[in-house]
């Protein structure tokens, strides 16, 4: 009876529903599986036709908007398939995209439009202070002097001018929709502001980067004593934008680069580049010399007008020494081409800038030979200003011998070896000490 009580209660702790589970029973079998089956059967049959009407072709990628992707790979598919460089920061297209599409000066955000509503108070009134300092400029040029005043008046207009110029950029410094517009691209570099902004980018990473690579390679003082950069520079061959620094191809560099040259300053001004290699090696004196490879002058630049193509300058009135490929000789260390942008003398007055006689230049001679070229001399003679620098290196490759041939450049088939030092006799190995 006991026994029947105990084997109840074991029962109907194996029947309780509580621990019940609807879980799958995996029992033994001897045969495979029905996705193994599957997959040797479409393994070995052949894929079936295409539906008639059916296109094969690979589906089109979908097209982004610059102004509302904000992922890193939504970016990389819209630089890749459509060449297209987002827009502003990721932080304002993703605003975007999440919002309406509002008018950014019309944002509703009582905050903003507060903070906007002050700034646009104080724009009106440097905007008076504008139009104060335009009359006092016109009254003062109409008044009458002497001729030994002449300077001093010119001075003092000058100074005028410039705190006017001052005042524009108060006005428009604190403005979000231009801060927007340069973020964006959208800047015009005829307006102060702009200029500054821009000016105030450029130093703020690349022309330290740039100090950074002409100091390390002793660009300066090899070529020039000094340089203070204030114009900065993109060079690009065949389309290939090239940093600061950079190996270039033999074959990329045979033909004349193009070479951006960006102005921080109002109005159009005169500059000469030159492109010198300072490694060129001397056998009998056992020593370095310099090489020019391009020389050109009076070539104009204003902030909105920048690529200078120097292939295509013109050979009467601004090449002086066309484009030589650059190149570098079997065995011989890699060589800088050190390229340099020269600000031309303003004319006495201090109104227009003088015109560089390229013709005179090339009937001297001093400065038409490539070989042994001396740019310390060039810039004294002339009067002239470094105010941008920029840098390429190269070197022996596979294609440098084709270069060399086909620009008529004699030393294709010349190699550097290094002369071996003898040890001197106590470190011989063969020597009676060791005997």
């Amino acid at each position: 009876m006991a026994l029947d009580r105990s084997a109840g209660r074991l029962a109907r702790c194996i029947r309780c529903t509580r621990h019940e589970r609807t879980l799958p029973i995996r029992t033994f079998t001897t045969t495979a599986p029905s996705r193994l089956e599957t997959q040797e059967t479409q393994a070995s049959s052949e894929p079936p036709p295409p539906p008639a009407g059916a296109t094969t072709d690979a589906p089109k990628p979908r097209l982004r908007d610059p102004n509302t992707v904000s992922t890193r790979a939504a970016e990389q598919q819209l630089i890749q398939h459509q060449r297209i460089t987002p827009v502003g920061s990721r932080r304002r297209r993703a605003a975007i995209a999440s919002t309406s599409n509002i008018p950014f000066s019309e944002l509703p955000y009582q905050c903003f439009q507060e903070a906007r509503a002050v700034l646009q108070a104080d724009r009106k009134q440097k905007l008076e202070h504008i139009r104060v300092q335009r009359e006092r400029i016109e009254r003062f040029k109409a008044k009458d002097v002497a001729p030994q005043d002449e300077a001093h008046k010119e001075k003092k207009v000058a100074d005028m001018r410039r705190r006017l110029e001052e005042q524009k950029i108060l006005a428009d410094i604190n403005d979000p929709v231009v801060k927007r517009k340069f973020e964006d691209g959208e800047g015009d570099l005829n307006k102060p502001i702009y200029r500054l902004l821009a000016d105030r980018q450029w130093r703020s990473y690349r022309r330290t980067l740039l100090l950074q690579r002409i100091t390390q390679m002793n660009v300066v003082p090899d070529v020039l004593p000094a340089i203070d950069p204030v114009v900065s520079t993109a060079l690009s061959f065949a389309g290939k934008r090239v940093q600061h620094g950079d190996f270039v191809d033999s074959r990329m560099s045979e033909l004349a680069p193009s070479l951006q040259i960006q102005p921080y300053d109002k109005g159009k001004r005169l500059y000469t580049v030159v492109v010198v290699n300072p490694d060129v090696p001397n056998v009998q004196k056992d020593a370095f010399d310099y090489r020019c490879h391009f020389l050109a002058s009076n070539i104009e630049i204003s902030p909105t007008d920048t690529r200078v193509r120097l292939g295509l300058l013109g050979e009467e009135g601004q090449v002086i020494l066309p484009w030589l490929p650059a190149y570098g000789q079997k065995g011989a260390p890699y060589q800088r081409m050190s390229m340099f942008v020269l600000e031309q003398a303003k004319s006495e007055g201090g109104g227009e800038f003088q015109t560089i006689d390229v013709a005179a230049v090339k009937a001297g001679g001093k400065y038409t030979q490539r070989h042994g070229f001396n740019l310390r001399s060039f810039v004294d003679k002339h009067l002239l200003k470094p105010v941008g620098v920029d840098l390429f290196r190269t070197k022996w490759d596979e294609g440098t011998a084709g270069v060399m041939q086909r620009a008529g450049i004699v030393g294709w088939d010349v190699e550097f070896k290094r002369k071996r030092v003898e040890p001197l006799p106590y470190k011989r190995m063969d020597s009676v000490r060791y005997r």
